[in-house]
């Protein structure tokens, strides 16, 4: 038997790791190419010069204004033999040019056949028309007149075309509204096909391409502008790509149609999910080519947990039945996506918080409200008297503090119902004490204080443990005896002064399992911060210094608790260096973690494909927007090698050994749709599983 080589083993993981299409990402294009007034030579040449770029930049699919070739407003020229003649014969060199071009190419013509003039989408791959779409919705009204000139392509299925100059060499090319396309070698890309006014309508036809498997909806438009249709069409797509689970890519006509009565803006985007992807400039008079790199795994993977969209499907009696998929092989592409300036896409470093600062200030906005409302709730069903909390001085006690001193503010009760006790350890900082009891004060809580070292070195002592006999072994029994006790004392105070006990740890600690079974961070009445990653944690609490929630005073405590180093603090400082007990050195950058967790919880992607997302975000510390709220020291940087290592780490936590303490989670909030680790909620998973398929994944697909 003969044996590939380590090195080209390597060599070609290395080409597959580094590739859209082993990732299941197909990059698309809008293109707007400057338009005539039916000047179709000049329309051919600007299309066949688009899509000429689109293939330098790596395009599998290019989608490109209605009407482009032929041109959208020339009225009744659309009924004149010379114009017709000549959009065929643009449709042939197009698709002569696209012999030796990568990319499927969508362009607009207006197609004679059986006595009737039709509005289509003509799909052009490696010198053949796969198909011609018909447009279904013909707009007769305001501005528009198309039922003078066009039929429309509804109803119209199973039917073919003879396009004639040897375009139907390889037979009748598939004609009708009942088309979907489907490259044979890469089973993830496929689109449909729709035109300008079929999304207007109610019942847009791409739902029906969507519900019988398109992931990508097209819509070759043409669409003169007006003040305010420019927010509507972006609303239109990104209600469709949400509605169908789809990415969505739009094009509209652009400067040099006629302006006898209109104008024309050639605005093209690409949704996903919807969300923006991409989007051209508006009113530019030069060509526009603008590219998004589509997730089709995100996509599939979002169908499969999304039942209605099945559901859909069958009330609509299964269209994938009644769709003739059209295929065409279009080859696989091991190019380094980082050699054609990344991806084109932009992926959050923090994907629980958007970027944009308005965007991030509602989300946060919701966020704490959220938690807000939930705990003021358990507190009125409880009818408890007071609320018991541990108050460390870290960020995810001191969040779940202030969240409660707002439940009570809104509730009516004063804060003095709330029973704040820190409770020092063998290796409690002074300054995580000093912050801890400012905190209290400035929010005027009832504050109280209970050390114990005491009772843990009796506990340790009963134990046989050699700390309790003077040396220095700090296991895990000795941190945990700490943080068992202060939930001993924390649910015996509840039950003294009739409170209920308020969590702390947060949905990044419980991802990771970076908490004690049946202790605080794990075990309470109610989780307030289960449904929080630590990352917005931290936003959370800028959010609330910058809009106010609390005093002056209250706000400068918060500040120095953000900057302060993330420690458990259960293991005294190092005698040498004096360095504290350091969460992140042991578990990983709750940045990279929290990355991990929402593509694992919200859309199921395996763990290479993660760590392909993950290099191309935090690769570059200079590169991409980081949100206004990330200080200068946290703009960090992190290599491939370092994500695989905390990659690794993470599945073995979060798949194996980590389940059994979400089993049995208390109830707390959902607050983000990143994705939530409740087991009555978004995770559900044996608690006695294995990490093998997600650790073989990284070893099999990764450089």
């Amino acid at each position: 038997m003969v044996q590939t080589p380590p090195h080209m083993i390597s060599e070609a993981m290395t080409h597959r790791f580094f590739s859209l299409h082993h990732h299941r990402m197909i990059r698309v294009a809008a293109a707007t190419p400057p338009a005539s007034v039916g000047d179709v030579p000049a329309n051919t040449a600007r299309t066949i010069a688009l899509a000429q770029e689109a293939h330098a930049k790596g395009c599998d699919l290019v989608v490109f204004p209605e009407l482009n070739l032929t041109s959208y407003a020339i009225d009744d020229l659309h009924l004149q033999s010379a114009q017709q003649a000549a959009t065929l014969a643009g449709i042939r060199a197009v698709a002569a040019a696209s012999v030796t071009l990568k990319p499927v190419l969508l362009v607009g013509a207006a197609i004679e056949r059986a006595g009737r003039l039709y509005n289509c989408a003509v799909v052009i791959a490696r010198g053949r028309v796969l198909g011609v779409v018909p447009k279904t919705y013909l707009p007769n009204y305001r501005e528009y007149y198309e039922k003078r000139w066009f039929a429309s392509g509804g109803g119209l299925t199973g039917l073919t075309i003879d396009l004639g100059g040897g375009l139907d060499a390889a037979g009748p090319v598939p004609f009708g509204a009942d088309l979907m396309f489907a490259a044979d070698d890469l089973p993830f890309f496929t689109f449909h096909a729709e035109i300008c006014e079929d999304y207007w309508a109610p019942t847009p036809p791409s739902t029906m391409g969507a519900l019988a498997g398109a992931l990508i909806c097209c819509n070759l438009s043409a669409s003169n502008i007006v003040i305010g249709k420019a927010r509507e069409r972006m609303l239109l797509a990104a209600a469709q790509s949400a509605r169908t689970a789809s990415a969505y890519v739009y094009s509209a006509a652009g400067i040099g149609e006629s302006t006898t009565d209109l104008s024309w803006d050639g605005q093209g985007f690409v949704y996903e999910l919807g969300e923006l992807l991409a989007e051209s400039e508006r009113f530019a008079r030069g060509p526009q080519l603008v590219l998004a790199d589509v997730d089709a795994e995100r996509l599939i993977q979002e169908r499969t947990r999304f039942g209605t969209f099945n559901d859909a499907a069958r009330e609509a009696g299964h269209p994938e039945t009644r769709f003739r998929l059209i295929a065409f092989t279009h080859g696989e592409d091991l190019d380094d996506v980082a050699e054609r300036g990344g991806l084109a896409r932009d992926i959050r470093r923090f994907p629980f918080v958007p970027n944009d600062p308005a965007k991030r200030d509602a989300d946060c906005y919701e966020a704490f409200n959220i938690q807000v409302e939930g705990l003021a709730k358990r507190l009125e069903a409880a009818r408890a008297s007071t609320l018991v909390i541990g108050v460390s001085g870290g960020l995810d006690s001191t969040h779940a503090l202030i969240v409660a001193a707002k439940a009570m503010d809104r509730l009516g009760r004063g804060r003095d119902t709330i029973l704040g006790f820190t409770m020092p350890g063998f290796a409690t900082g002074e300054g995580t004490k000093a912050h801890a009891w400012a905190l209290m004060r400035a929010l005027g809580i009832t504050a109280a204080e209970i050390d114990i070292r005491p009772a843990a070195r009796q506990m340790l002592a009963d134990m046989g443990h050699p700390f309790a006999a003077g040396e220095p072994v700090y296991d895990v029994t000795f941190e945990n005896v700490q943080a068992g006790l202060r939930t001993d004392y924390l649910f015996r105070l509840a039950n003294q002064r009739g409170g209920l006990v308020l969590g702390t740890g947060d949905l990044s600690e419980l991802a990771l399992g970076w908490c004690t079974y049946g202790v605080g961070d794990q075990m309470s009445h109610y989780a307030v911060n289960a449904g929080v990653p630590k990352t917005l944690i931290q936003f959370l609490i800028r959010w609330c210094i910058r809009t106010g929630q609390y005093d002056d005073e209250t706000n400068r405590v918060l500040a120095a608790i953000l900057a302060q180093e993330i420690s458990p603090e259960l293991v005294p400082a190092d005698e040498t260096t004096g360095a504290l007990q350091s969460t992140e050195d042991m578990i990983g950058p709750y940045a990279l973690n929290d990355f991990f967790a929402h593509y694992v919880l919200r859309h199921g992607l395996s763990p290479s494909k993660i760590a392909f997302l993950a290099w191309h975000t935090w690769r570059d510390a200079a590169a991409g927007r980081w949100p206004t709220d990330v200080p200068a020291e946290a703009q960090v940087a992190y290599d491939l090698p370092t994500i695989r290592v905390w990659l690794e780490r993470f599945c073995r936590r979060f798949f194996q050994t980590s389940q059994f303490k979400r089993s049995a989670l208390p109830n707390g909030p959902k607050v983000s749709s990143g994705g939530a680790v409740s087991p009555r909620g978004d995770w559900r998973a044996p608690s006695d599983g294995t990490a093998t398929l997600w650790l073989e994944d990284i070893a099999a697909n990764m450089p």
